[in-house]
Parts: C-alpha cells; structure tokens; sequence
C-alpha cells in the first residue's frame, strides 16, 4: 500500500485538543469534525490540505484524552496518515481502529512542510520526493493495511466474519 501527498508540518507533543478541540465533541460527523482539524493551532491549516496529504510530527503526537474524535478530524479534513517521530499510545490505536495509517520516523526533522512525500507500507519506506531522500522505517502489519483498506477495525471484523 503506498500512500503520496503533501507534508503538512507539526512539532512535538500535539495534543487531541490541538487536533480537535473539545468544543466539537458533541459531533460524530467526520467531514465536520474535518472542518475544525488543528484550528486551535493553525486556522487555516484545513484550508491547505488537499485530500490525500499526509501530517508529519514531531515527538508523542496525540497526548492527551483518549478520543477517536481526533483521528476522525484528521481522516475527515483529507489526511490520509500521520508520520511522528513517536505517538502517544491511545491516539495510535484510535488511529488503527478508524483505519488512519500512522507510521513512526525519527527523521521527521529533515521533512519541511510541502514537501511532497511517498510512503509504502508494506516495504517500510518513506521517500521525501521533494529532496531526493529514503527513509527505512518498520513495515506496516499486512493485517494493518487490510484495516486500513477498509476503512477501520469495525469493517475489518465485519469482513472477516463474511468469510467464515
């Protein structure tokens, strides 16, 4: 699976109020919690994202409360993944289980904003296009990639009884 957008550039220990703030948490609708992504910390940042463009952070991105509604924000504004350097560990199985791909890299610092970039999954690379550079990163479960492919940890389930 390989995913290629626009960097969209964070620093370190983004908080879900930062992603989504809590104000909207009375909603469930993903294109709307899409529309007030990261708006504490960057009004204009949905403005920018074209679907498919990828965030790239710095260290323990999504610390705070536990709630999917972040990794809904940022599925519903257009992101397709998430490359931190590291993750707090309820955001990352939010993430999973709503079927955002996030893939940790201790080389984000070499990223810029706009670059564009290209992951592949399943062989644990991330090129920046931009600069001309490779990153090894580790592989991506292909078990992950089929939550991914539909669409999270629900569908998953459901497709998987389908088959028994």
């Amino acid at each position: 699976m390989v995913i290629k957008g626009n960097a969209h550039k964070f620093g370190d220990n983004i908080n879900t109020d930062d992603i989504i703030a809590a104000k909207y948490l009375d909603s469930q609708d993903e294109k709307f919690l899409g529309s007030k992504c990261m708006e504490n910390i960057d009004p204009d940042f949905v403005k920018r994202v074209s679907a498919g463009d990828i965030i790239v952070a710095g260290r323990n991105f999504g610390c705070g409360s536990s709630r999917e509604h972040a990794p809904w924000a940022i599925r519903g504004c257009g992101i397709t993944a998430v490359v931190a350097k590291s993750f707090a560990r309820i955001f990352y199985r939010n993430a999973i289980n709503i079927g955002l791909p996030i893939i940790e890299l201790k080389e984000t610092d070499d990223i810029d904003g706009s670059d564009v970039i290209e992951i592949d999954l399943s062989q644990g690379v991330i090129k920046n296009l931009t600069k001309n550079k490779v990153y090894k990163t580790s592989v991506f479960p292909q078990f992950l990639q089929e939550i991914v492919k539909l669409g999270g940890l629900i569908n998953w389930i459901k497709a998987k009884r389908g088959k028994k």
